[in-house]
């Protein structure tokens, strides 16, 4: 199930959240539990035994490091706890990758694998891998209560692709949280937004993007201005694609009475690299961050090559955690590079003149670009074909007649995608806000319009134009 759906937004999210209001405080999270359950099992089957049995071994291991004084045993249940998390994480996502590229070196005799990836897997051994840790650091109370726990872990809004939430930040929310009035509209109008998000601008920006990448398989084909339109095209509809999920969960979150961080802030106005990383995905870039990064000594070390040795840590894995495939590593070495290159010359702290400022921030986003066509591609011998149709390396012409039909037909929705991605829309509300000075009628309307967005998102659906979420294959 997912949640631009008809059976999501007509039947699971009505009937939980009627109940959730109707039942007394003390049961809700017992039913939330039960709720976010059936939601993933809806879609994922046989695989809600794996989260069940994640909830019960991060339960027993926290409450093992808890209950001990003995510095060595609790040691001890912490790797044991990170092997067991990080063992399924493995076997589930990357057995196939590991035994493919066994058979590569060895031949035949190694068999590959053939197993189904759990959705969502990544975020949620992420989430009860970070509150083992934060229990053994002392950093979080343990949770006593298995069912509390679960719903941590398991909670729908934020389930499948994130936010990824710590457990610290809402622990207390798990114990008493209160659903005002206020809250649940401000949760459903930010509902509203990332549906739009996904359904308006993602579902359709994706046929651009597929149109585009589909070609590549064929050298020659993609004349460079259709492939830098679907490598601009992909670049936006990931960004609303993920973007716009976040805010659902988050809009989720308030209806129930949860505060979630948020995960992106208009990434795509970033100067520099580093930059990019403190807006885009911000819950994955602080788990790294506090977990792999700071442990191994972060910017503050003696020597530049630990600083390179960090950073080359985090982004090997930042490429692992996307996915199983040669084509994610390299996009995660890229980044390793690139903010290699701007830590050791201190450039994001620097004062560039100002025609600098708008150059890196240009090369960023070309960076970024160039990443995402790595990132889309099914291997890297396509990502390399679509490259070199990007710049006219591939033999190919500078422009046809899929880039001009595309670029005629999408032309209105890739100027709005373009404004989205800015913070213009939120500075015009705030302007009028202060011109008006009337904020409460200013927001009524563009809740407003946000609903409005919803209904025609929704004529969308029922004329079958959903696409499942990107980032579910991670």
């Amino acid at each position: 199930m997912v949640f631009s759906s008809l059976t999501f937004l007509f039947f699971f999210l009505p009937i939980t959240l009627a109940v959730n209001l109707i039942l007394p405080k003390k049961v809700r999270n017992y039913w939330l539990l039960a709720a976010s359950l059936v939601f993933y099992a809806w879609g994922a089957g046989k695989f809600v035994l794996v989260m069940i049995a994640s909830i019960l071994v991060n339960y027993v291991f926290a409450r093992l490091i808890d209950s001990s004084s003995n510095e060595r045993f609790r040691r001890v249940c912490l790797v044991l706890a990170v092997i067991a998390n990080l063992g399924v994480l493995f076997y589930n996502k990357y057995m196939n990758f590991f035994t493919e590229n066994l058979q590569k070196i060895f031949g035949d005799s190694i068999v590959v694998t053939n197993i189904i990836l759990p959705i969502g897997i990544s975020f949620f051994t992420f989430q009860a891998l970070s509150y083992v840790v934060d229990v053994y650091r002392k950093d979080t109370p343990v949770q006593k209560n298995p069912y509390y726990l679960g719903l941590y872990i398991a909670f729908f809004p934020q389930l499948i692709a994130g936010p990824i939430v710590r457990y610290r930040t809402i622990a207390d929310q798990i114990e008493e949280r209160t659903i005002t009035a206020e809250k649940f509209a401000s949760g459903v109008s930010r509902f509203c937004g990332g549906f739009a998000m996904k359904v308006l601008l993602a579902n359709n920006l994706s046929v651009v993007a597929d149109a585009a990448f589909d070609l590549s398989a064929t050298p020659g084909n993609l004349s460079v201005c259709f492939a830098w339109l679907g490598a601009i095209a992909y670049t936006l509809q990931i960004l609303f694609d993920f973007s716009g999920y976040s805010s659902m969960a988050i809009g989720l979150g308030r209806m129930f009475g949860f505060e979630f961080m948020e995960n992106f802030n208009y990434p795509y106005i970033s100067k520099n690299v580093t930059e990019f990383w403190r807006r885009w995905h911000i819950s994955l870039s602080q788990w790294f961050r506090d977990y792999v990064y700071f442990p191994l000594g972060g910017s503050r070390v003696d020597k530049k090559y630990k600083l390179v040795r960090n950073l080359f840590a985090v982004w090997i894995l930042t490429g692992i955690w996307h996915g199983a495939n040669w084509t994610f590593i390299c996009w995660g070495l890229g980044y390793f590079i690139l903010l290699t290159f701007e830590k050791l010359t201190n450039l994001p702290k620097r004062e560039l003149p100002r025609g600098g400022v708008t150059l890196y921030r240009i090369f960023t986003l070309l960076c970024v670009m160039i990443g995402w066509v790595v990132f889309r591609a099914d291997n890297l011998r396509y990502a390399k074909r679509y490259l070199f149709a990007m710049f006219g390396l591939a033999g190919n012409a500078f422009v046809d007649s899929n880039a001009i039909r595309y670029a005629n037909d999408y032309k209105i929705l890739l100027v709005i995608a373009l404004i989205c991605c800015t913070p213009a829309l939120k500075k015009l509300k705030e302007w009028l806000c202060r011109k008006c000075r009337a904020e409460t009628a200013v927001t009524a309307v563009f809740d407003l319009c946000a609903v409005g967005l919803v209904i025609v998102s929704v004529s969308y659906l029922v004329m079958g134009g959903n696409n499942p979420f990107i980032y579910f294959n991670f």
